[in-house]
């Protein structure tokens, strides 16, 4: 399985998805998404626009459209325009809450590039989110007031994942509270992704929620691995350097399972992570701590349990190319633990 980028200038497709004629129909379908991108952000005044495309520009792997264009081989409308426009709202929206997350993160750099937010300015990056939530809307006026009530529910579901993250898991138990806020901030808008195709495509009701509970599974089994990825990667394999989030100061789930451990390990980790790590000692003694725990074995068997979930539900739908190439995907995603 290969990956790759997107440019506005044309799509290159991220994953082989196991079958030529599904890569052919999934490769020109995202070309038409991509123009879409790149017709709607385009409209407006010039000092919003380049705004807007910055990162839309930058590529990005348009996993939530592709995700989109799989469930709708499962109705007889494959190729209708609201499908298309499915794929292009649910990317769209995922833009706008980049733009956001940057500013509540106060990164520096997002798919390569400078962030919006370090580039212009915080209230140009939550502007510049705000036109990108603003041309979903319009995009969905066209289509119809199931999707729209659907992209309300879902856009209201990844605010409260913000909204839960941002103040903490209080009195909570914190690995369930982690859980939550990545099933509201990531999963839920590629389970959207994979209702929305299977439903503008004209699939019967029992597989777009087949499609959706998928999605949903596949996002969570993506976050999860990018947490054990950021922690136990080899750098020349990921290209990323392990213990990014411990540096942030982020708890992420294999941490935070270690964390919960009546260990000796558990014990001098607690007295470590106490904010940001900022000498590399640290960080390095952290990440070795973590190994001596349950945690990233803990996490694994969670992305296990949603793989299980994935398979299961595949398993209702027919044993077709997007079946093989979803399965494909999942188990993809678990191996990039290494």
């Amino acid at each position: 399985m290969t990956t790759g980028q997107n440019q506005v200038s044309g799509y290159t497709p991220a994953v082989d998805l196991g079958d030529e004629q599904l890569n052919s129909r999934i490769a020109a379908g995202m070309e038409t998404v991509e123009d879409l991108l790149r017709s709607e952000l385009s409209q407006g005044a010039e000092f919003i626009t380049d705004k807007v495309l910055h990162l839309t520009t930058a590529g990005g792997k348009r996993f939530r459209p592709m995700m989109a264009l799989l469930a709708a081989e499962y109705g007889p409308h494959a190729e209708s325009d609201n499908v298309y426009k499915a794929a292009g709202v649910v990317e769209i929206v995922h833009l706008a809450t980049l733009y956001h997350d940057d500013v509540m993160d106060e990164a520096d750099q997002r798919r390569g590039v400078e962030s919006a937010n370090s580039r212009w300015s915080n209230s140009v990056a939550i502007l510049s989110g705000d036109v990108l939530l603003a041309h979903a809307s319009r995009i969905m006026s066209t289509m119809d007031s199931l999707t729209v009530r659907h992209f309300g529910e879902t856009f209201q579901e990844l605010v409260t994942g913000q909204m839960r993250e941002t103040l903490g898991a209080g009195e909570s138990d914190p690995v369930e509270h982690y859980q939550k806020v990545i099933e509201e901030k990531t999963a839920v808008l590629i389970a959207s992704a994979g209702y929305l195709g299977a439903y503008h495509a004209g699939a019967d009701e029992s597989t777009q929620r087949s499609l959706q509970t998928i999605g949903g599974a596949i996002g969570m089994i993506f976050q999860i691995v990018d947490d054990i990825i950021d922690l136990f990667s080899d750098p020349k394999d990921s290209g990323k350097i392990p213990g990014t989030d411990l540096r942030e100061g982020v708890l992420t789930l294999p941490v935070l399972y270690a964390l919960a451990e009546d260990s000796a390990a558990a014990n001098e980790l607690r007295s470590l992570l106490t904010g940001p790590l900022e000498a590399e000692d640290d960080v390095q003694r952290a990440i070795a701590l973590i190994r001596e725990t349950e945690g990233r074995a803990k996490a694994l068997a969670d992305v296990q349990a949603h793989l299980d979930v994935v398979d299961r539900e595949l398993d209702k739908l027919p044993n077709n190319a997007a079946t093989r190439a979803l399965r494909l995907l999942a188990e993809y995603t678990m191996r990039r633990v290494g």
